[in-house]
């Protein structure tokens, strides 16, 4: 089977492995469509993020849909045939986070094409898949490229739920890659109004068609400055960039008391703590996902959230490498998905 295999920055590769068997609890998944995360993008582009460096080949991937061909011993509720979403997160279960239901803090979590630990967690992107039968959830009703996105849905679900009742609140979303647009989604679903902020045009006019109320270019020095009369605006912020600047000239938008949910993940920033403090400012991280999983695939299923107007591009297997390049440039993509078959 052809798998895709990063060996180093701007080093992609698609390559021959064995087609593996399931075991007991498991399931064989032909891949149908796979997503390009911003992760992905790190690894192609630099050889990693941060102190998390390529040290060995490993294969990419970890949004991905596809359809049962087999099943293991014991594996009820799936059979031939079902279109299904396989959820990266692996977690031991036995560990003290899993046990308090942390499980996206598990303590030997193997999530699919992760250069953390060492040897690398080989990702998803090949042509069949071994998984265990509690990562696969039926996707009946979506298509393939539909249910490959309920990965980067559960991470804004997870933020979301960390946030509290959006009903009536007045959000913020900086950044507006897949991510900062799933949270325009998220948000807009759950009854908030919305502003979102970007540098590029074409994925803040994507911000305005998937529902924002306004999009504003972040690169203009006064973009906020509407929102920040009387101590400021926004209940919440979804910080979907990553980025320094983007956070700080956020905080006098924000209201006493608001929530910073900080999704990005770009290198440590310097904040305004000051600022932060004074206005007694709630900053909350969130990472990964779990349950949420599931519930990404049902919000799907039931039309409240809508993401096909995020999958901007599709290529086969073999312009994987191209598929990896139109990912990288935000004049023109937001979420470039991978056709397996």
């Amino acid at each position: 089977m052809r798998v895709i295999v990063a060996h180093a920055a701007k080093d992609l590769r698609v390559e021959e492995r064995e087609k593996p068997t399931p075991g007991e609890g498991q399931v064989l998944v032909r891949l149908a469509a796979g997503g390009i995360c911003g992760s992905d993008l790190h690894y192609y582009n630099h050889g990693g993020f941060g102190p998390v460096r390529l040290r060995e080949p490993m294969i990419l991937g970890h949004e991905v849909s596809g359809h049962v061909e087999a099943v293991g011993s014991g594996v009820k509720g799936l059979a031939a045939g079902d279109l299904v979403a396989v959820s990266p997160s692996r977690p031991c279960g036995t560990c003290r986070f899993c046990q308090k239901g942390q499980q996206n803090h598990c303590e030997a979590m193997r999530f699919y094409g992760s250069a953390m630990p060492f040897p690398h967690i080989q990702g998803a992107f090949r042509e069949w898949l071994v998984a265990d039968a509690a990562q696969c959830v039926p996707a009946h009703g979506l298509t393939a490229g539909q249910a490959a996105m309920a990965e980067p849905l559960s991470v804004v679900l997870h933020a979301a739920g960390r946030a509290g009742d959006l009903m009536g609140r007045r959000v913020l979303v900086t950044g507006c890659g897949p991510i900062g647009l799933l949270a325009v989604l998220v948000a807009r679903a759950a009854g908030a109004s919305v502003v979102a902020t970007d540098i590029a045009a074409f994925t803040l006019d994507m911000a305005k068609r998937v529902g924002a109320d306004a999009a504003l270019n972040a690169a203009q020095a006064d973009a906020l400055a509407p929102y920040t009369a009387h101590k400021g605006t926004f209940d919440v912020l979804f910080e979907c960039s990553g980025v320094q600047s983007a956070l700080v000239s956020a905080i006098p938008a924000l209201r006493p008391g608001a929530v910073i949910m900080q999704l990005g993940l770009g290198g440590d920033m310097t904040l305004p703590m000051q600022a932060i403090t004074a206005k007694e400012i709630e900053l909350r991280g969130s990472f990964r996902f779990h349950a949420e999983f599931a519930t990404a695939v049902r919000l799907m299923q039931s039309g409240r959230i809508d993401v096909v107007p995020l999958i901007t591009q599709t290529l086969p297997l073999d312009e994987a490498v191209r598929a990896f390049e139109l990912a990288s440039d935000r004049s023109q993509a937001v979420k470039a998905q991978i056709a397996f078959s």
